[in-house]
C-alpha cells in the first residue's frame, strides 16, 4: 500500500506518528478500570443527546 519513499517524506512520518499515538491511546485507555463498580458510576459525567 505504501512504499518507502513515501514513510521517508514528511507526511508519511506523520503518519507514522499518528498510528503511533493511537496504538498507545488504545494501550492506555485498555489499561483504565472498568466501570463496574457503583463508586465509578458516580463520578460519571452523564451526556443526554436530544
Amino acid at each position: 500500500m505504501f512504499d518507502r519513499r513515501f514513510f521517508s517524506s514528511q507526511l508519511g512520518q506523520a503518519a507514522l506518528v499518528s498510528i503511533a499515538a493511537m496504538v498507545a491511546f488504545t494501550i492506555f485507555a485498555g489499561m483504565l478500570p472498568t466501570a463496574g463498580s457503583q463508586t465509578m458510576l458516580v463520578g460519571t459525567p452523564l451526556v443526554e443527546l436530544a
